[in-house]
């Protein structure tokens, strides 16, 4: 379960309150104006942002107070987060290693989530000799071979035209029912919302609202 427990995430002048819980496996897209503080609430879950007030609970332990690396967390940006000097395999198998010496199982790890997200063979590649899309895919691979029980999405298919982006969103969910992973997605799309989600938090004039049914 992940909870936020009267939650206040406080930047400049901009205030956004959040007070609800999402039960384990939900698929949750986060939805609202442009704004509104869809990623600043995916931040304050993942550890990048401090709330203000209020305390964030992930599988019942308190993370208010850890960085990023302690929480059961994984986080996909719109920018991807690829290191351009690192090729794809490096790049994804970084999910395990942190930065360690990656051993042969992990590598192996690493080309298994290359192909399940259709890059087989592209492991030598670096990010610059690769689309848009295929730097996307690459990253959802990292965060999938992390499988920690609480993924966040910002908007990372954005680039991606939509037969790509449906093939995307079916693997986040095909990964998510399997592990029975928490998955918040911000999205503008309702067509994406609807494919995708099984509940919707919207946000709006500084509230993150309860999740709804979709």
């Amino acid at each position: 379960m992940l909870r936020l427990d009267r939650t206040v995430i406080t930047l400049g002048g901009f205030s956004l309150r959040a007070d609800f819980a999402i039960t384990a496996g939900a698929r949750v897209a986060v939805m609202g104006p442009s704004g509104a503080g869809k990623s600043s609430l995916l931040l304050a879950i993942a550890g990048f942002i401090a709330p203000s007030e209020g305390r964030i609970f992930c599988a019942a332990q308190e993370v208010t107070a850890l960085d990023p690396a302690q929480r059961p967390v994984s986080m996909l940006f719109q920018d991807q987060n690829l290191f351009p000097h690192l090729t794809l395999l490096d790049n994804v198998v970084l999910g395990l290693t942190a930065g360690r010496p990656a051993r042969r199982a992990q590598l192996e790890q690493a080309e298994a989530a290359l192909a399940k997200v259709g890059l087989a063979g592209f492991g030598g590649r670096k990010p610059a000799q690769v689309s848009g899309g295929q730097m996307g895919r690459a990253a959802l691979a990292r965060v999938l071979l992390q499988a920690r029980p609480i993924l966040l999405l910002d908007e990372p298919f954005a680039a991606l035209d939509q037969d790509l982006r449906h093939q995307m969103l079916d693997l986040v969910v095909q990964v998510a029912t399997q592990t029975n992973a928490t998955v918040l997605m911000v999205t503008h799309d309702d067509r994406d919302a609807a494919r995708f989600a099984s509940h919707v938090i919207s946000i709006d004039q500084g509230i993150a609202h309860p999740p709804r049914s979709t």
